[in-house]
């Protein structure tokens, strides 16, 4: 089976036509060096957005830059660590010299295999600070700026996973981080007034350079081929058996921050192959 991340094909895309998607429309995307990051701050700046993409992988990051020029859009990529609050203010800053900040993609993760005993408090600690508190925080600071724009609107979209539904052993960091999102997506909708929307976005696993590290450590830690590891753990739960492309997810967050997605407030896309509500919930029951 080839899990290599795709190339992203402009046909691949979602375009939607929607007043707000043009270049005075600021979407601020965090992991944009690679993967699902990578895929919807291309996708943004095809869609006519003005584009900040946010890593701390500064190589990679302006390689998406160029990318998204190449589909004919409009990036610029600020190198932030975002563990860093001085990191996020600056971004947001930079951000919005260039017009309304409308939209913020948090998609930045990382993984870490490893039962509860084991797991090392250090990677705990810096797994809740990126992918937990770095959202909440820059979510703090865009929601000001979405309120004084022009027509007071603005949008927020939380990668999740089908982690924030169910959790499955030794990935007990990203559980907790995962469940949380979901829990920051329903607080920003309770207090957006119908008009700050926000929403997840639960998906199986994605062809993603995030996907392919963790195989190792899965079969050692199973005892399994990785070859068992993507057939029997990664897609055995799902009723499809091929796993999303970075591109396939990044067109969930330009269908959620559209106009045809204004009663998804506070709401989640699973998008997950039927992994959660099939098989999931027939085993527990």
């Amino acid at each position: 089976m080839d899990i290599r991340e795709p190339e992203i094909k402009r046909e691949e895309i979602l375009f939607l036509q929607d007043d707000q998607f043009n270049t005075d429309s600021v979407c601020i995307v965090t992991g944009s060096g690679t993967g699902i990051g990578r895929a919807t701050a291309i996708a943004a700046a095809a869609n006519n957005l003005m584009t900040v993409g946010l890593d701390i992988n500064e190589k990679e990051g302006i390689k998406t830059q160029k990318m998204a020029r190449e589909m004919g859009g409009q990036m610029i990529f600020v190198k932030t660590d975002l563990c860093q609050d001085a990191d996020i203010e600056h971004a947001v800053a930079e951000a919005a010299k260039l017009g309304n900040i409308k939209y913020v993609a948090n998609i930045a993760g990382i993984q870490h295999i490893d039962a509860i005993e084991n797991f090392p408090m250090e990677k705990y600690d810096y797994m809740l600070r990126l992918m937990l508190r770095a959202p909440f925080y820059l979510s703090k600071l865009t929601i000001p700026y979405m309120r004084k724009s022009k027509d007071g609107t603005g949008v927020i979209g939380n990668m999740a996973s089908v982690h924030a539904h169910i959790s499955t052993v030794n990935k007990p960091a990203y559980n907790i981080t995962k469940f949380g999102l979901r829990a920051l997506t329903q607080s920003i909708a309770a207090e957006g007034e119908g008009r700050i929307r926000s929403f997840t976005i639960s998906t199986g696993f994605v062809k993603t350079a995030l996907t392919l590290n963790q195989i190792p450590a899965q079969a050692e830690q199973r005892g399994i081929s990785p070859e068992e590891v993507v057939q029997d753990i990664m897609l055995g739960h799902s009723r499809m058996k091929e796993m999303m492309s970075p591109i396939e997810v990044a067109n969930l967050f330009i269908h959620g921050f559209s106009r045809f997605a204004k009663y998804l407030n506070g709401g989640d896309l699973l998008f997950d192959g039927g992994m959660v509500k099939t098989y999931a919930q027939i085993k527990a029951g």
